[in-house]
C-alpha cells in the first residue's frame, strides 16, 4: 500500500510535467494556427490520452493486487492535487482571475477542461477494471 501512495504521488507530478510541456507545445506549435478554441481541444484530447497511458504504465503491476476503493482514493488524490494547483498557482502566481480560471469548465463554451479532471480522477479505477 505504500508503494501505492509514493507510486501516485510522484505520479502526480509527472503528470503535471506533462500536462506543462502539453500546454507550451499547444501555444508554441499549433495555437497560432488553428486558433484559441481548438488548440485547446485538441490539447485536452492529447492530454487525456497521456493520462491514461502514464497511469496504466505507472500502475500496470498493481492493479489486480489492489482493491477499487485505493484506486478511487488515488483519482480523488489527484483530482483535488490538480484543481489546488490549478486555481492556487493559476491565480496567484500567474494572475489569472477567478473567472479566467473558471471560464475553463464551461463546456457550452467549447472549453474541455472539466473533461481533463474527469478523466485524472477515473483513471486509476478504470484502467485497473480494465486490467482484472
Amino acid at each position: 500500500m505504500k508503494s501505492i501512495i509514493i507510486k501516485a504521488v510522484l505520479g502526480w507530478f509527472l503528470l503535471a510535467v506533462l500536462a506543462t510541456i502539453n500546454g507550451i507545445v499547444r501555444n508554441a506549435l499549433y495555437k497560432p494556427m488553428v486558433g484559441d478554441l481548438l488548440a485547446h481541444q485538441i490539447s485536452t484530447v492529447i492530454l487525456i490520452i497521456v493520462f491514461f497511458v502514464v497511469t496504466y504504465l505507472l500502475f500496470r503491476r498493481d492493479f489486480a493486487r489492489v482493491s477499487d476503493k485505493v484506486w478511487l482514493w488515488v483519482g480523488f488524490g489527484w483530482l483535488v492535487a490538480t484543481e489546488a494547483f490549478e486555481f492556487l498557482v493559476g491565480h496567484y502566481v500567474f494572475g489569472n482571475s477567478w473567472s479566467k480560471l473558471l471560464a475553463d469548465y464551461n463546456l457550452f463554451a467549447g472549453r474541455l477542461w472539466i473533461l481533463v479532471i474527469i478523466a485524472i480522477f477515473i483513471a486509476p479505477y478504470a484502467l485497473s477494471k480494465f486490467k482484472k
